[in-house]
């Protein structure tokens, strides 16, 4: 039985969540809409995994954080794109570009 695109994320979440970030600031739930959204709902990220990444992509100074009030006046934490994070997006998008189009020659053999 196939798997759901959803399982193949490990190892993307973090590119997937910067290139969000690269349209702007968001809090964690508009950051996991709009994966979904862009991705036509192929890709749900769960909660537990978006928050561990972007607590790891704070860490190490790809992401920016501040407190704001989300669109329904609830307080949220906003993440924002530091310049290390732009860096870091060019690169693993490149990386990933090659690896999905090296993929993507061995299934399309017979």
């Amino acid at each position: 039985m196939p798997r759901h695109p959803s399982d193949l994320l490990y190892g993307t979440l973090d590119v997937l969540i910067l290139k969000t970030l690269s349209w702007g600031p968001m809090h964690g739930y508009a950051v996991a809409k709009w994966i979904e959204e862009r991705t036509k709902g192929e890709l749900e990220i769960v909660d537990a995994a978006l928050y561990k990444a972007l607590h790891r992509l704070e860490r190490s100074g790809a992401v920016r954080s501040e407190w704001g009030l989300s669109e329904n006046n609830r307080r949220a934490k906003y993440y924002s794109l530091s310049p290390k994070g732009r860096k870091i997006l060019l690169a693993e998008a490149e990386t990933f570009r090659r690896f999905s189009a090296a993929a993507a020659r061995v299934l399309g053999t017979s």
